[in-house]
């Protein structure tokens, strides 16, 4: 880094963050705004704290591996938010925050008085960043949103396994990742605004909503045609071909962009020209129509062959591919080594506790160095002796 990076401040240093979320998609939204420089105050239940916290194994030291996922860089405080107490001390954060971020059932916390309108009385300027399932305006609103529901039902395992098989969800929990992303954008916002005018905001994000805008193509296919699109495996809709295929040893993805490409990947890799002078497959919108009588026979050649010796002829000519990895494989990467995304940080159970780095890149305010997550309650006695807490 160069001397003007290590001397900025991070974009939100000062920024306060007030979190009363748990599992996945709250907390994925703080841990970015802690990224990017926020004080950012955990508070959870004594005793049991996050829900994730519990979600093993496996476990490192003391810690499930899912928690430590999503809550680097932040603090923690235990409150129990039924007792006056813990109101109480809440509302006195509040009033000393810019941000508060919870994902309550919808009126959860108005019972506690300490709903958006209860705590704006207090603080004008906060922003007050709701995450449901479906929204506050929805007739679901009441609901508790999952993300395996919010897949089903947003549409997303419509369009996801094989062409002939059943509806499968994503590997990983992307309905509340695409939230807790959607969220972090809002606020970030919201910040914006109250900087112009002096004003907070209430933010009302919700799964269904987020996972919606997320179905991209496939919600503009439907939405232009009144087809309901259907799966195509690990093969796209609209680009043939880009697909995995398998080799000799391994399977690679193809991703063939544009009719350049694939007459680099029939003359150059695969030396097969008579697949590229075909009329059935020069053009995209022919091998899409026509996919089912070429992908058999690019998977026939590519079967011969390692992927090792593909792959270098593919990038070779200039054509879109890479192997099929496992999560090992991908973190353990020279790519992933050269962006430095996995960092060791110093924690209090685990003698090695290393975790994925933000992905942020900023050259002249750069993110902060991480911290470990928090250990429940670990730090109570400090943000209570800063924020004046009677606890």
């Amino acid at each position: 880094m160069s001397d003007l990076q290590t001397e900025a401040a991070a974009p939100l240093d000062g920024i306060k963050v007030l979190d009363l979320s748990r599992v996945l998609a709250g907390p994925w939204c703080t841990m970015a705004l802690a990224d990017l420089g926020a004080e950012v105050i955990k508070v959870e239940q004594p005793g049991a704290g996050d829900d994730t916290r519990h979600w093993g194994p496996p476990w490192v030291g003391t810690e499930s591996a899912y928690y430590l996922c999503a809550n680097r860089n932040k603090k923690s405080i235990t409150l129990d938010l039924a007792s006056p107490e813990g109101q109480a001390a809440v509302r006195t954060l509040a009033q000393q925050c810019d941000v508060l971020v919870e994902n309550f059932k919808a009126g959860g916390l108005d019972k506690f008085g300490l709903g958006y309108e209860a705590i704006r009385s207090l603080n004008p300027r906060l922003v007050y960043c709701s995450i449901s399932g479906y929204g506050r305006s929805s007739p679901l609103a009441a609901t508790p949103g999952y993300d395996y529901v919010i897949q089903a039902e947003g549409g997303l395992m419509s369009v996801t396994g094989e062409a002939d098989g059943e509806p499968v969800k994503v590997g990983v929990a992307v309905a509340d990742l695409f939230t807790g992303m959607a969220a972090t954008q809002a606020i970030l916002a919201a910040l914006i605004a109250q900087r112009r005018d002096g004003q907070g905001q209430h933010i009302d994000m919700a799964l269904f909503d987020c996972q919606l805008s997320m179905m991209a193509n496939v919600a503009s296919a439907y939405l232009a045609s009144g087809k309901a699109p259907r799966r195509y495996g690990n093969g796209h809709p609209t680009v043939v071909p880009y697909e995995t295929f398998a080799t000799e040893n391994g399977r690679i993805v193809i991703a063939v962009g544009n009719d350049r490409q694939y007459q680099a990947l029939c003359r150059e890799v695969l030396r097969l020209p008579e697949l590229a002078d075909d009329p059935l497959f020069r053009r995209n919108a022919d091998r899409v129509v026509n996919r089912d009588r070429l992908i058999p026979r690019l998977a026939e050649r590519l079967a011969t062959e390692a992927s090792e010796s593909w792959l270098s002829r593919l990038k070779g000519a200039g054509v879109p591919c890479g192997e099929v990895r496992d999560v090992g494989q991908a973190l353990e990467s020279r790519e992933a080594d050269a962006r430095g995304m996995i960092v060791s940080v110093a924690h209090p159970t685990a003698e090695n506790l290393r975790i994925v780095a933000s992905p942020l890149r900023l050259s002249r305010t750069p993110v902060v160095q991480p911290t470990a997550p928090p250990l429940l309650g670990e730090h109570t006695r400090e943000i209570a002796g800063r924020f004046g807490l009677k606890i």
